[in-house]
């Protein structure tokens, strides 16, 4: 058995006592009579009895519709499982419905480079039934999309709930996309109306989106309406009007990432995200009234949509369009003091960047109101782990979390009631029915590396995949490796305590003398190093059965790549690793390549170094930095004619 790590944060009785989940669990004996008195029986039980589970969610929450007295789990199958048949109910009325309790409290702090605002309940839900009453005035009917080019600001939420409240279905893109990677997106939906804004400020410099929007409504034939929304106080009043749903009707559709092909459309329904954000926002988060979230995701990472999603349960959310890197490296904890935020969201690449600053936010900012961080996009480094409580709060709860834009929330995080330990994430969420599964099919022993599967079905499974009418690219995304159960893509291990290591995309992994290595560890050495700023490791199986492993590296400013850095590299690599995870080769490249969320495109570009056409490999427009990709098809190329690989 592994030595456990140290602990890094614990509750304590009476914090535990004072969670929301502590209220489930009185809730949970007084329905059902069943006695949980700690996480891990807790989710047991979540799994084992889904529809009991997931309707004391909703009943705890408060959700409000018609028919939600019935059967929570009718047909329990993977895919096609139906969750309350005689539901109707609605997205947006379930988030404004707190205006109805707290009308004059407020709801979503607007802050940008150059100013803020402040919209209350009352006034969110106010001009979201104007902006619905305008665009039913376009056209707009129930099951319409409604698409938008938004930064992260309060109109963008205001637009996406007065979509839902109509019935139509929502998709935004964010204006740093370039042109045709929006159309690229929205042009397969056929959307009615083009939503937008003017422009925004970013590293001091005004940002003129219209001729962005603008060329995207010309682009998109089905488009009759491009309409702006700098000020939806200047719309006439209209009344509150929802229009009730089944539970799967399609609330938003979401863009997977791109780090291994082409994104797919994926779509949610209204009940199932309310369902999902009353348990992991609610539960696992312990977020509600008197909370103030605040995340700078852009709008077209799924992050974005835990701003309504949060809204949903009585907290408050900041949204921000600037650059938070700017002036400072440590902008987010700057913003997160000034709004006095009780969580913070944020990417474990934006930690590490920060920590590499030199700066010591908790010295720079009050983060007194701070409780909880939750990292994710991609593994958190141990170093960094200790950074945060050393630099930022000795006392938040930083939880690592692992998820998916496929159900727009977690599989695996944090939660109120257990010890987190560094390196750890705490365990799956409640109703996620997590297993490792081994190589040979069976459940993988603790500390034993495996593929990330659901062995049953969560309410905020996608509905569908947008164009997928018989429902094979579904089929193929995540059950023809094995039909019965969810394959995520995910390569996780369970540990003695619990709590669950991500070691990368198994479709990813690195495959030395026939030992499955993941890419984490790797990536994670990487960070100790300041003269290194990113790289990417990849696993090109060669003819003759031989094997490559490269680890490109993007060096910081004025760095060269020496043999002596070489050897520091291959050394930190071997001591957080193993010797099997040190390299082949170690080469610079002049920048590695991200999806906008952050995340490497390993597998594409995998792809492209063993002959594949790069056009179709690599999904450009889904990249922060498409013309980064150049240079690796130069190297493949090179590499290709050396090794006798025919292009395919």
């Amino acid at each position: 058995m592994s030595e456990a790590p140290e602990v890094t944060w614990a509750p304590t009785e009476e914090s535990i006592r004072n969670t929301r989940l502590w209220a489930l669990r009185e809730l949970a004996l007084e329905r059902h009579g069943v006695l949980l008195d700690d996480y891990p029986a807790f989710w047991r039980w979540s799994v084992e009895e889904p529809g009991a589970f997931w309707d004391l969610v909703r009943e705890h929450a408060g959700l409000i519709g018609d028919g939600l007295a019935g059967p929570a789990l009718s047909e329990r199958r993977m895919p096609g499982a139906v969750w309350y048949p005689d539901a109707r109910l609605n997205y947006a009325e379930n988030v404004l419905r707190h205006a109805d309790t707290r009308p004059d409290e407020v709801a979503v702090v607007g802050l940008s480079e150059d100013g803020r605002s402040e919209w209350t309940w009352a006034g969110l839900r106010d001009r979201v039934a104007a902006l619905a009453s305008h665009l039913r005035g376009l056209g707009v009917e129930q099951g319409d999309v409604v698409a938008a080019v938004f930064p992260n600001i309060p109109e963008a939420i205001a637009a996406m709930l007065a979509t839902a409240s109509l019935g139509a279905v929502w998709s935004v893109c964010s204006p740093d996309f370039a042109q045709p990677a929006i159309v690229d997106r929205l042009a397969p939906l056929t959307p009615r109306v083009l939503l937008g804004s003017s422009g925004y400020t970013f590293k001091g410099r005004a940002v003129d989106s219209r001729p962005l929007v603008d060329s995207v409504g010309s682009a998109l034939p089905s488009v009759t309406d491009v309409v702006y929304l700098d000020d939806l106080d200047a719309l006439p009043h209209a009344p509150a009007d929802y229009r009730r749903l089944p539970f799967d009707h399609p609330l938003w559709v979401l863009f997977s990432s791109g780090t291994t092909g082409v994104p797919k459309g994926i779509v949610h329904g209204h009940g199932g995200m309310l369902l999902e954000s009353a348990k992991g926002i609610g539960l696992q988060f312990d977020l509600g009234p008197g909370d103030r979230y605040f995340t700078a995701a852009n709008t077209s990472w799924m992050v974005w949509n835990t701003l309504p999603n949060t809204l949903s349960v009585g907290a408050s959310v900041v949204t921000f369009p600037g650059a938070s890197t700017w002036p400072d490296a440590d902008g987010q904890f700057a913003i997160a003091a000034q709004t006095r935020a009780t969580m913070l969201a944020t990417g474990a690449a934006y930690l590490a960047l920060v920590e590499k600053s030199g700066l010591r936010p908790g010295d720079r900012h009050d983060l007194s109101c701070l409780g909880t961080i939750m990292s994710t996009g991609s593994v958190l480094a141990p170093s960094t782990w200790r950074w945060v409580h050393e630099a930022v709060k000795a006392d938040v709860h930083l939880s690592s979390d692992s998820g998916g834009t496929d159900i727009c929330s977690g599989f695996i995080g944090g939660n109120p009631w257990q010890r987190v330990h560094l390196g750890e994430l705490q365990g799956p969420t409640l109703g996620t029915p997590v297993q490792v599964r081994a190589e040979d099919g069976r459940e993988a022993a603790d500390d034993e590396v495996g593929e990330l599967v659901l062995t049953g079905p969560m309410p905020s499974m996608p509905v569908r995949f947008w164009g997928d009418e018989d429902g094979a690219k579904y089929h193929a995304a995540y059950f023809e490796a094995d039909p019965s159960v969810w394959t995520h893509g995910d390569w996780i291990s369970r540990t003695p305590r619990g709590g669950v290591v991500v070691h990368g995309r198994s479709d990813a992994t690195l495959n030395r003398d026939g030992v499955r290595l993941g890419s984490a560890e790797i990536y994670a050495a990487l960070q100790t190093l300041d003269e290194v700023r990113n790289g990417v490791v990849l696993g090109i199986e060669m003819p003759g059965g031989r094997y490559w492993m490269p680890l490109f590296v993007e060096l910081a400013d004025g760095v060269g790549l020496s043999d002596d850095l070489v050897a520091r590299i291959r050394t930190a690599i071997r001591s957080r690793a193993t010797a099997r995870h040190v390299p082949d080769a170690i080469e610079a490249a002049p920048g590695i390549p991200v999806t906008y969320s952050g995340k490497r495109i390993e597998v594409p570009l995998k792809k492209v170094f063993l002959g594949h056409d790069d056009a179709k490999a690599v999904n450009r427009g889904s990249l922060q930095n498409p013309g980064s990709v150049d240079w690796f098809v130069q190297r493949a190329r090179v590499f290709n004619e050396e090794n006798g690989i025919k292009a395919k």
